[in-house]
C-alpha cells in the first residue's frame, strides 16, 4: 500500500485517563514505522506535558497545543505563541464570567486555585477524557503551578472549567471571531464543563497540512484518529478518518469509520486491518 502519514491524538486516542501506553499501542506505533508509515503525535497538550513514556515509544513528529507547535525529525515547522496582551483579555473575559483558567506555556502549566478545587470536587466521568487527564495532572503534579507564578511572557493555550453553558456563551460572544471553542461536558450533568479555545489561524488540520507539505505528501494519503471535539478539524482535513469506539457522537460522525474504543487497543486492531502493520 502506498505510504501514510499517520497522526494520533493522545488522551482517550492513543493512551485512556494517563495510563501508560498499551503494549499494543506501542507495537502499532513501531510496527507502522517499521512499514516505511511515518506517525505523529497529534495532541491538545503542550510539549511539556507530553509523557517520557509516550515520546519514547518513536514519533516521527509532533502536533503539539491543539496546532500551535508543530515539529518533524527534530525541525520546528510552526511554533504560534498567544500575546500576553491577548492572555489577558482572555482571562478577563473567562473570570467575568466565574469561569476559572489554566494556562498552558512553553515553561508549564499554571493554574487559577480554584480550578483544582473544582475538578478535585467533581467525580470522574469516562467520557470525559479532557477532565480526566486534568485530574490525573492535578494527582500527580505534572509541570502545574499556581497563576501568581505565571512569568506572563504569552502561552500556547488556555483552557476553562464553568459550571454551566450560559457563561462558557457569553464569553464566546467576546472571544468567537478570534477563537474556535472546543468543550467537554459530563455526560449526564452541567455542574461541571472543560474547555479549550484556539486561534482560528491554526489548528490541528493546519498541523496536518504543514507537515504534508514538509513531505511531499498529499492529504489522500493521510490517516487520523481521535476522541474529542479538539479532534473536529483534524478529522475533516485528513484524507482518512478514525474515531475512536469511546469518542463523542459529534466525532463519530464526522469520522470515515469507528473502530473499537482506547481501552480495546482501538489503534492497534485499526492499523492491523488497514493493513499499517
Amino acid at each position: 500500500m502506498d505510504k501514510k502519514l499517520i497522526f494520533l491524538d493522545i488522551d482517550g486516542t492513543l493512551i485512556f485517563a494517563m495510563q501508560p501506553p498499551s503494549a499494543l499501542a506501542v507495537e502499532a506505533v513501531r510496527g507502522a514505522r517499521n512499514n516505511g508509515h511515518r506517525v505523529f503525535l497529534c495532541t491538545g497538550r503542550s510539549m511539556p506535558i507530553i509523557g517520557k513514556d509516550i515520546l519514547e515509544i518513536g514519533f516521527d513528529g509532533v502536533i503539539a497545543s491543539g496546532g500551535g507547535h508543530v515539529e518533524t525529525e527534530g525541525k520546528v515547522l510552526f511554533d504560534h505563541v498567544l500575546s500576553e496582551e491577548t492572555i489577558q483579555e482572555c482571562l478577563s473575559v473567562f473570570h467575568g464570567q466565574g469561569m476559572y483558567c489554566r494556562i498552558e506555556g512553553a515553561e508549564g502549566i499554571y493554574t487559577d486555585p480554584q480550578m483544582e478545587e473544582l475538578l478535585q470536587k467533581e467525580p470522574s466521568d469516562a467520557v470525559s477524557v479532557e477532565l480526566i487527564r486534568m485530574e490525573k495532572e492535578l494527582e500527580a503534579g505534572i509541570h502545574i503551578q499556581l497563576y501568581e507564578r505565571y512569568p506572563r511572557k504569552g502561552a500556547y493555550k488556555i483552557c476553562f472549567t464553568a459550571t454551566g453553558m450560559e457563561a462558557v456563551k457569553k464569553t464566546e460572544k467576546q472571544l468567537g471571531d478570534r477563537f474556535v471553542y472546543a468543550v467537554y461536558p459530563y455526560r449526564n450533568s452541567p455542574v461541571c464543563l472543560n474547555g479549550e479555545i484556539i486561534p482560528k489561524e491554526i489548528g490541528k488540520g493546519k498541523g496536518i497540512e504543514l507537515i504534508c507539505k514538509h513531505y511531499g505528501t498529499d492529504l489522500a494519503d493521510t490517516v487520523a484518529f481521535g476522541d474529542g471535539m479538539n479532534d473536529f478539524e483534524m478529522m475533516e482535513t485528513a484524507g482518512c478518518s478514525i474515531a475512536m469506539g469511546n469518542a463523542c457522537e459529534e466525532i463519530k460522525r464526522v469520522a470515515d469509520h469507528v473502530c473499537r474504543s482506547v481501552q480495546e487497543d482501538g489503534i492497534y486492531h485499526a492499523f492491523k486491518g488497514m493493513g499499517l502493520i
